[in-house]
């Protein structure tokens, strides 16, 4: 009997919430549409022309266009550093690997505001802060320890034979990573890549510390639509809002397509006495 009645709180609970998600998200949209919206259950006309304002007032395609480029940049290195590392922490048995592992994890575990003032402190002395490069390296802190992280699982479920008869064919080891390994990766590379690009668009304090006037993001660029100072009109910040959370539910559901939720949990290997 308890068991039932606290299944039912649980559900209950996971409803109200969809509910009330859905009631915000949904008045966003349909203020995002509406001509006037005062006191009555919906507009009282239609329109889209707030779009094409927000697209305008906003600049929205130069700040597209940096975010794109920061979401490629930030998965291209991300990758090309973290395949390598995730490989060496699945193959490899070393003193220490488990700390070093857990030095990977400390940017996914700590909010980004934690190490993000002394990381953007570090990047205005040297000059990348207020640039392009700067929100790249920023963003590239949590991305790489999150490549790794999720290619991890992916190395350890090849079986290591297939390197070893490879190397016993007198393949070098380049040759193994390039022509066996990588083909046989390319699904997790996807995978990392597609999440990092996820991340990347919604890492709002980092790209915050480190953006300058020409190096702004989407969500950065809606933080300050909001919070400037002067007469702006609600439904072009709502607009703005949507083109956002659409951008964001596109790129969750291409990442889902490509990975298995279950595969980002990393299996701790048991050493065997012989």
């Amino acid at each position: 009997m308890r068991l039932r009645i606290g299944t039912w709180f649980m559900w209950t609970a996971v409803i109200i919430f969809f509910i009330g998600l859905a009631g915000v998200v949904g008045s966003v949209v349909v203020n995002s549409l509406g001509t006037r919206w005062f006191d009555t259950w919906l507009p009282e006309g239609w329109t889209t022309d707030w779009y094409g304002q927000a697209w305008d007032e906003f600049t929205l395609l130069p700040v597209l266009g940096v975010t794109l480029a920061v979401c490629l940049l930030v998965a291209v290195i991300s990758v090309l550093v973290g395949v390598p590392a995730s490989y060496v922490l699945a193959r490899r048995s070393f003193p220490g690997r488990r700390a070093l592992y857990l030095l990977f994890l400390l940017p996914i575990l700590m909010p980004p505001m934690t190490y993000g003032i002394p990381l953007a402190t570090v990047l205005y002395k040297y000059g990348f802060a207020g640039h392009l490069s700067g929100v790249v390296l920023a963003n590239l802190v949590p991305s790489i320890p999150f490549v790794i992280l999720t290619m991890t699982p992916f190395i350890e479920q090849i079986d290591p034979a297939v390197e070893r008869a490879a190397r016993m064919c007198g393949a070098r080891t380049r040759q193994i990573f390039v022509r066996i390994l990588a083909p046989l990766l390319v699904p997790g590379i996807l995978a990392a890549s597609i999440l990092v690009v996820v991340r990347t668009v919604g890492m709002f304090e980092l790209t915050f510390l480190t953006a300058g006037p020409d190096s702004q993001t989407l969500v950065v660029a809606l933080f300050y639509s909001m919070s400037a100072a002067g007469i702006r009109a609600q439904q072009s910040v709502d607009a703005m809002a949507v083109v956002y959370t659409g951008m964001m539910l596109v790129l969750l559901v291409v990442a889902l397509r490509f990975v298995n939720p279950t595969q980002l949990v990393a299996r701790v290997k048991e050493d065997v006495d012989d």
